[in-house]
């Protein structure tokens, strides 16, 4: 559970079955830029309390806009961020939570937020443990990770949390392949800490997959 990491959706919409007003809109731009603050500039030690308070602010986003899927994702999100900076056994609940709002989502609309739900919830299945301790499969992991890729072939987190799986099951040609990928993915206006961040972890990633090619 202590790698189990931060996730990231894109911003480009598809439209969904439930709109969000501007209101709404500006709210979930909130959400996003606290959250790339939080995973990408705030000490290790600050980073548990942080995300909880930011939990609570995107669980009130989902009671204010209980039809919108885009809440949903981005609760889930932050629910599963705040269990990563927890570690341990004791954010499985934490990560169920997540598990549980990524879910709603897919329910509400499926392709929000270009289907980042699926690259959501395949990853919190790829990285939690599997039974009897937790959700965990390696098998739903992949289906979820490979319907993200459907609906977003060319997103930074569909390629980078897809080249992340694969290096975890020793993949390492197809890992590769993946992320250089992932570095050409395009720009999100708005959204640059979250992509120089991401881009960071590529890096990091690829230099770990470079070496097991070695």
């Amino acid at each position: 559970m202590n790698k189990l990491l931060s996730l990231l959706v894109v911003l480009s919409f598809s439209l969904p079955a439930w709109a969000l007003d501007e209101a709404g809109t500006q709210r979930l731009k909130h959400v996003q830029a606290r959250w790339a603050q939080i995973q990408y500039q705030t000490d290790a030690a600050q980073k548990e309390k942080a995300f909880e308070q930011l939990a609570a602010d995107s669980a009130a986003f989902t009671r204010e806009q209980p039809q919108a899927a885009e809440a949903w994702i981005w609760h889930g999100i932050v629910t599963s961020s705040w269990a990563g900076a927890q570690g341990g056994l004791g954010a499985l609940g934490k990560a169920k939570s997540a598990r549980d709002s990524l879910e709603k989502s897919i329910q509400l609309d499926p392709a929000a937020l270009q289907g980042s739900a699926y690259t959501s919830l395949g990853t919190l299945y790829a990285q939690v443990p599997g039974w009897p301790v937790g959700f965990g499969d390696d098998d739903k992991a992949a289906q979820l990770l490979q319907q993200a890729l459907k609906l977003n072939p060319t997103g930074i987190d569909s390629l980078y949390f897809w080249g992340d799986y694969l290096y975890r099951q020793d993949k390492f040609a197809e890992a590769r392949q993946a992320l250089l990928k992932a570095k050409q993915a395009p720009a999100r206006p708005g959204r640059e800490l979250a992509d120089l961040g991401r881009q960071g972890e590529i890096d990091t990633l690829l230099k770990a997959v470079e070496e097991e090619l070695q």
